[in-house]
């Protein structure tokens, strides 16, 4: 809250008046042209408190006409009558001549954007475009001059485009924008001419003529008519940000144009403003979009472009205005969101545009965006006001003076229960709460401050010091004296004040008694604060020093104290402040660019001991801070704490422990997303109150955010706080009051602790405080100390209260005892069995009557059906059905029914029907609630077109015996049973027999069946009963009236029980005994059903009830049944129920017996799975494995491997599977068998198959001998392979290789006899040995020949060379051989002995027909017939790649 102090501007002609003003944008300078009567016109410059500048005065035989000032620099260009323009420079106390070139009145007179230039222009339409330098003078010749022929009116200039400005420029060069940096080097090819900076500073502007027309002048001086109006144009102004000009006419005609880079225009929109004509219009352009006109009227006038709608303020007669008072003028401060408006009574209204935050929140319209303050009272009738300046000050012309209106923050004091606020620059509202009386307080001069004590009231300004005096109900002067101290306080009868290094202490009349001073290191005093019976007093210097005031002198009580050697690199101290006892002092420290941090510091002057608490301190980094629970709640509970600095603190007058601080958003931390339900900015601002003890160190005691209707907190006095109320709040409340005496400023607000209990005795006072803080610091047995001699309930209630805010639930229960709240001790009893700790402590708030904080727990803990609950009982609805229709949607119907009875309840049927419809118990509670107004009853019917209720009301017709109507409802509701009930009752049976069919509906056939019954009209009753589903009935019908064949279709729709019923009928009549086995067979009477199949021969349905038998039938039932199929050579129907009465043995003595085939499905049955208690594992095995032998003898090897398998003989199992000759499935079983046994009988399988040619079959013959570790029988099988390598395909190098490894196979085997295992391996040895000689032989060969033969020669000889080699190769080589030297005799003995041992058909094996031919042509003999043999025809290529794989094998068995 700030006043506005006026300071009249000191004129130093006090004939003149004041006739135009203007703000310099920057600097508190003003501009005021006046009009003198006696000497013309004069200029004069003021500063902010309307101090003259003596070196800036203007005077002139004639009148100023035009002001402008430069847009940053102290220049001021004035117009004159007589075409003059001077540039008066305040900084260099210069006065400039601008040539002259008009020679009438200067109607238009304009800085550039930047300053440059000034344009100029008079009433004849001369314009002339000045360039100015830096100190004002006019720079060469005019840069533009134009003659329009007619007056000259208004000029805008048009900014310059953001693509043209250097600065942009030079960030993009920067950036590497290769076009700017061309810009700037201008030297380089290509560019046409260098960067022209002077020219970047946008000189188009708009011009207007006293004609209606508006002209536009580009940058290279060329003029365009833009367009024209029909009347003058009062009003011009530009966009910038979008591009458009706004025109606006002598008549209130607005038009809109868009404008091109050329200066074109497009009107965009044309509107007549509302508002009287003919007056002088103030017109201003607010946010680039509302447009604000004040017409001297009661009003002023809104055009909010962007939305296209339009409203009006006026000054409130409750805020101090007179009714029918008009405004004249209009000025917005954009920095304070102030618009200020002077009206013809001298008053100035102030409104208050909404933060952005509260409109896009609340999404304000119009006039609800704006809030009246107080009113600024002057002298005399406003016609100028204006904003202006960095410091936003306020300027009002009112004809006969200027004055300058400077926002002062309120001076405001609370002590001793005195509380002193300012209401305005002059008047003050006192408030003594001991006696409860207000005053108002008028002072005659300027007030900067206020202390108030019980005795009296002081006021400063820096320059006096003036003293009321409290004598009963009024206060007197008691004195005034000149003091230039810039702060005071007040003690007793003394008053203390500062001057350099030294505290007066003076008496009310300003008498110095004593002083108490300060060294040069300590630093001037510039801070004071009384407290009890100590002043604390703060230098400049950082020191802080406490004085004892209770005697007759003040006394040093604490020596000083250097807060820059506690606390190194911290700025200065901007407040000190310390407690009743003396012994704690708490400093507020301002950092070095002048703002408050956002610490507080806590000295301890016993201990000499520095805490602080830091507001911007995350979670469990406090410094030198107790850990009590209070401290740990304030960052878990109030985390808004966060970012908020201090900005004012007190210490109780009395309890030396208590301290309170009130803290504000700091600027430039306000987040963006801005709490919703704010209304005020005062969310921002809250009030922290602490304990400070030696013992515990800080506590938390409470905090909360300051209430939006108050503005200020002014101190605390145990158990209040003190706060200065709005004064829109106060003025507020005394327009409902309708009261006129004088509004009470200040208001007091219990302490937590205190809710309730008013103003309390010392006692109970001291012992809630300690039990406060106890309670705070967790210290139990202190807390109820503090507190057992207390016998008020209204006390334990209070601290019942606190211990919902603690959530002490414990110390409640004691509470609510010493209160005697036996409900609310019940309740929370009762409330343990809730998880929820926040759940617990809202009962015990519900209780209380805190139903807040009742609901913020429940909300805290996410109890949403408690929370639903809640709202019902407090009579919340709307909330209770908001909450559960968002969270708690399992209690929507149920909180709908409820609030549907409290309307009930309270006469609102309309409301409580549609909520008896949303929890869907309309059908039945709307019937009950409406039954005394049956018109409204049955509209409703009607209406809701519902079958139940449809019914409801029919019942309700039929028992008013209404029957047609209730026919009627009947028929809507689709009730048929009560249709056909209605017309048999009135006799029409044909109708409801008629409904009974076409529907269906069994209630309805089952009644008509009973009325048709009891006329005796049989057919008709049995048809009905059936329709009805009623078989029972209908069957006794039949059997009574001997309906044999309808009885048989009956019964078997029915139960089993109808059908045994009807199935003894006829066994009884002795006839037709197949439907008597058909309906016990069906009911599932099969022991009976067989019974009378047999006795009667019924072969056919024995077959039937045999399909139907399973393994839940009776075994001697199913026995019988096979048996008798048995008989009856049915072998596989017996087979069948042998296995469903698991007769497994007897069902395959009948297999073999009978030769029948087992089927998968019959050995699957057959199968007992391991789990069954039938039989026990060893008679499950024998049953398969009888299974298995059974499918072997029918040749069923596959089902045969599975039986075994699953008895677990997989030996057995092997040999089924060998007998199937399934190789796949040999080899899977073999490799998931893992047995030797089973490894060895699958590679002597697979040895017996055409392994030479499936290198796959080879590889599983090595693996599974390996496997089966038959080393001797792996040994056989290489010794085999290397014989077939000789055989077949002549590769003794392979075959090498292969007895290679069945020599080492052979050597690792265990063998039953050692003797043969020797003579296999000797002879394994032997022929190893042969081979490798006639593979040498063959190697060598090529070499040595001869060498080669002899080797042969000599293998011949041996006598093993059976077993090894074969004759042909060896003698083929040496035939070959001697063909080759051409000895063909030799060739030819060995060829004839080849003959001797080789069939002659094999003979072309080893000797080509070419070497046969030769030999005989050399020895001279025919070739012989028999010699000529069959082609051989074997692929080379398949040899190739079996002997590769053989090759392969034998190396890496």
């Amino acid at each position: 809250m700030a006043v506005y102090v006026d300071h009249r501007t000191e004129a130093p002609d006090s004939v003149a008046s004041p006739s135009q003003i203007a703000w310099h944008p920057l600097h508190p300078l003003l501009a005021v042209a006046s009009i003198s009567t006696v000497s013309g016109g004069c200029v004069d410059i003021y500063l902010e408190q309307g101090e003259h500048v003596s070196d800036a005065h203007l005077e002139r035989s004639f009148q100023v006409t035009s002001l402008s000032w430069h847009p940053s620099r102290p220049i001021l260009a004035a117009g004159w009558e007589t075409g003059e323009v001077v540039i008066l420079n305040k900084q260099d106390k210069e006065c400039h001549a601008v040539p002259p070139n008009h020679n009438g009145k200067i109607t238009v007179l304009n800085w550039s954007t930047n300053g440059a230039c000034l344009v100029s222009g008079d009433r004849h339409g001369v314009l002339v475009l000045w360039r100015m330098d830096q100190r004002g003078r006019v720079q060469g010749p005019a840069l533009l001059k134009q003659d329009h022929g007619k007056c000259l009116s208004l000029c805008v200039f048009r900014p310059p485009p953001p693509g043209e400005d250097f600065v942009q420029l030079a960030k993009a060069a920067v950036g590497g924008d290769e076009k700017a940096l061309d810009m700037f080097n201008w030297k380089k090819a290509g560019t046409e001419s260098p960067l022209k900076l002077g020219l970047q500073e946008g000189l188009s502007f708009f011009i207007t003529l006293t004609d209606g027309s508006v002209h536009y002048v580009s940058e290279k001086g060329k003029t365009r008519h833009v367009l024209s109006t029909d009347s003058l144009v009062q009003k011009l102004l530009f966009m910038e940000k979008r591009d458009l000009l706004v025109v606006i006419t002598e008549n209130l005609q607005l038009s809109l144009h868009a404008i091109t880079l050329e200066g074109e225009a497009e009107e965009l929109m044309k509107v007549k403003l509302s508002g009287k004509t003919g007056h002088f219009a103030d017109i201003i352009l607010i946010d680039h979009s509302l447009i604000v006109t004040a017409l001297g009227e009661t009003v002023i006038r809104f055009w909010d472009l962007d939305r296209d709608e339009n409203y009006v303020l006026s000054p409130d007669v409750q805020f101090g205005f007179d009714v029918g008072e008009c405004v004249n003028c209009v000025s917005y401060c954009s920095a304070k969101g102030l618009l200020a408006a002077g009206t013809n009574k001298g008053r100035i209204a102030m409104w208050k545009k909404a933060a952005a935050s509260e409109q896009s929140m609340r999404a304000l319209e119009g006039k609800e965006k704006w809030k009246l303050q107080a009113a600024t009272e002057l002298e005399g009738n406003i016609t100028q006001i204006k904003w202006g300046s960095r410091k936003n000050l306020l300027a009002v012309n009112t004809l006969s003076s200027v004055v300058i209106l400077s926002e002062q923050a309120t001076a405001s004091h609370f002590h001793q229960q005195m509380a002193v606020v300012q209401v305005s620059p002059s008047l003050f509202n006192v408030t003594i709460f001991s006696t409860g009386a207000t005053h108002s307080l008028h002072v005659d001069t300027n007030v900067n401050g206020v202390f108030a004590t019980k005795d009296a009231v002081v006021f400063w300004n820096g320059k006096q010091v003036t003293v009321f005096e409290c004598s009963g109900d009024t206060f007197k002067n008691a004195g005034s004296f000149l003091c230039d101290s810039p702060v005071l306080s007040v003690h007793g009868e003394n008053l203390y004040t500062v001057e350099p290094y030294r505290v007066q202490v003076r008496t009310w009349q300003g008498t110095v008694k004593q002083l108490l001073v300060f060294s040069e290191a300590e630093g001037n005093p510039c801070l004071l604060d009384v407290c009890g019976n100590f002043l604390a007093v703060g230098t400049d210097l950082a020191h802080f020093k406490i004085f004892d005031l209770s005697r007759r002198e003040a006394k040093v009580h604490c020596n000083s104290k250097n807060f820059s050697e506690l606390f190194p690199g911290l700025g200065g101290i901007a407040s000190v402040k310390c407690n009743a006892n003396g012994n704690k002092v708490s400093i507020l420290v301002s950092k070095a660019d002048g703002n408050i941090d956002s610490k507080i510091f806590f000295y301890d002057v016993e201990m000499d001991k520095v805490t602080v608490f830091d507001f911007k301190a995350e979670q469990g980094n406090r410094e030198n801070l107790s850990s009590g629970q209070g401290m740990d709640k304030s960052v878990v509970e109030y985390p808004e704490l966060h970012s908020h600095i201090p900005v004012c603190h007190f210490w109780d007058q009395s309890e030396p422990r208590l301290f309170v601080c009130e803290a504000i958003l700091e600027t430039g931390l306000q987040p963006p997303d801005k709490k919703k339900n704010q209304t005020e900015s005062t969310m921002d601002v809250w009030i922290v109150s602490f304990f400070s003890t030696e013992e515990h160190g800080l506590l938390l005691q409470d905090s909360f955010p300051l209430p939006s209707s108050y503005q200020v907190l002014l101190g605390i006095e145990v158990p209040h706080y003190y706060f200065a109320k709005k004064l829109g709040e106060v003025e507020k409340g005394q327009a409902e009051s309708g009261s006129i005496k004088i509004p009470q400023m200040v208001a007091r607000r219990p302490m937590r602790d205190f809710i309730g209990l008013g103003d309390c005795d010392k006692a109970t006072r001291d012992a809630i405080l300690n039990f406060s803080y106890y309670l705070t610091a967790g210290d139990m047995d202190e807390a109820f100390k503090s507190i057992k001699l207390i016998k008020s309930e209204a006390v334990w209630e209070n601290m019942a209260r606190m211990c919902v805010r603690t959530q002490r639930l414990d110390v409640a229960r004691i509470c609510l005892g010493n209160m005697g709240h036996a409900r609310g001790a019940k309740a929370l009893r009762e409330a343990e069995q809730e998880p929820e700790q926040e759940a617990r402590v809202a009962v015990l708030a519900v209780q209380l009557g805190m139903l807040e904080d009742a609901e913020r727990l429940y909300k805290a803990c996410k109890r949403y059906d408690l929370l639903n609950k809640f709202y019902q009982a407090s009579n919340q609805w709307q909330k209770a059905i908001e909450t559960a229709e968002a969270h708690d949607r399992v209690h929507l119907r149920t909180t709908y029914y409820n609030y549907a009875k409290h309307l009930e309840a309270t006469g609102e049927q309309s409301l409580a029907l549609t909520h008896y419809e949303k929890s869907d118990t309309h059908r039945f509670e709307v019937p009950r609630m409406l039954s005394e107004d049956l018109q409204a009853l049955e509209n409703y019917v009607n209406k809701m077109k519902d079958k139940s209720l449809w019914k409801w009301w029919a019942q309700y017709l039929e028992s008013q015996s209404d029957m047609e109507s209730a026919l009627k409802y009947y028929a809507l509701a689709q009730d048929y049973f009560s249709l056909v009930r209605v017309h048999c009752f009135q006799g029409n049976i044909q109708k409801a027999a008629e409904i009974a069919n076409e529907t269906g509906n069994w209630a309805a056939s089952y009644h008509l069946a009973r009325q048709y019954e009891s006329q005796d009209d049989i057919r008709q009753a049995v048809h009905f009963y059936t329709r009805a589903q009623a078989f029972n009935n209908a069957i006794r019908l039949c059997k009574e009236n001997n309906l044999d064949d309808q009885l048989m279709n009956l019964a078997l729709l029915s139960s089993p029980e109808d059908m045994i019923e009807a199935a003894c009928y006829y066994e009884e009549k002795g006839e037709q005994m197949d439907r008597a086995v058909m309906l016990y067979h069906k009911a599932g009477h099969f022991s009976k059903a067989l019974e009378l199949a047999f006795a009667t021969q019924q072969f056919g349905a024995l077959q039937l009830i045999a399909e139907d038998l399973d393994e839940k039938s009776d075994p001697a039932l199913l026995a019988r049944c096979s048996d008798f199929f048995i008989e009856h050579a049915q072998y596989e129907k017996a087979m069948e129920l042998l296995l469903t009465a698991k007769k497994y043995h007897e069902a395959l003595q009948l297999c073999l017996k009978q030769n029948l085939t087992i089927t998968e499905e019959m050995a699957e049955k057959m199968t007992v799975s391991k789990d069954s208690k039938d039989l026990s594992e060893e008679s499950r095995r024998e049953l398969l494995e009888q299974i298995a032998d059974c499918c072997m003898r029918q040749g069923n090897y596959h089902m045969a491997t599975k039986k075994y398998t699953q008895a677990g003989n997989k030996i057995k199992a092997m040999r089924a599977l060998l007998k199937s000759g399934d190789t796949e499935k040999i080899i899977f079983f073999a490799g998931v068998s893992r047995q030797r046994e089973i490894y060895i009988m699958a590679a002597n399988y697979l040895q017996s198959l055409d392994w030479c040619k499936d290198p796959e079959i080879m590889k599983n013959i090595i693996s599974f001998y390996t496997k089966g570790r038959a080393l001797d029988l792996l040994a056989g099988f290489y010794d085999a392979c290397a014989q077939v390598e000789i055989d077949e395909y002549q590769n003794y190098e392979k075959a090498v290789g292969a007895l290679t490894e069945a020599y080492k196979c052979l050597s690792k085997a265990k063998t039953r006899s050692p003797v043969e295992q020797d003579s296999k391996l000797a002879h394994l040895q032997s022929k190893l040995s042969l081979v490798k000689r006639f593979v040498m032989a063959r190697r060598v060969y090529a070499e040595h020949p001869k060498e080669a033969v002899r080797q042969c020669e000599l293998l011949l000889a041996e006598q093993d060379f059976d077993n090894a080699l074969r004759y042909g190769d060896v003698l083929g080589l040496l035939v070959e051989h001697y063909v080759r030297v051409e000895e063909f005799h030799v060739a030819y003995r060995y060829l004839e002995e080849m003959q001797k041992r080789i069939p002659p058909l094999n003979l072309s094996y080893y000797v080509t027909q070419q070497t046969i031919d030769a030999v005989h042509r050399g020895v001279g003999i025919p070739v012989s017939q028999t010699l000529v043999p069959e082609q051989r025809c074997h692929s080379s290529v398949e040899n190739k790649e079996v002997e590769e794989e053989m090759a392969d094998e034998a190396e890496d068995p």
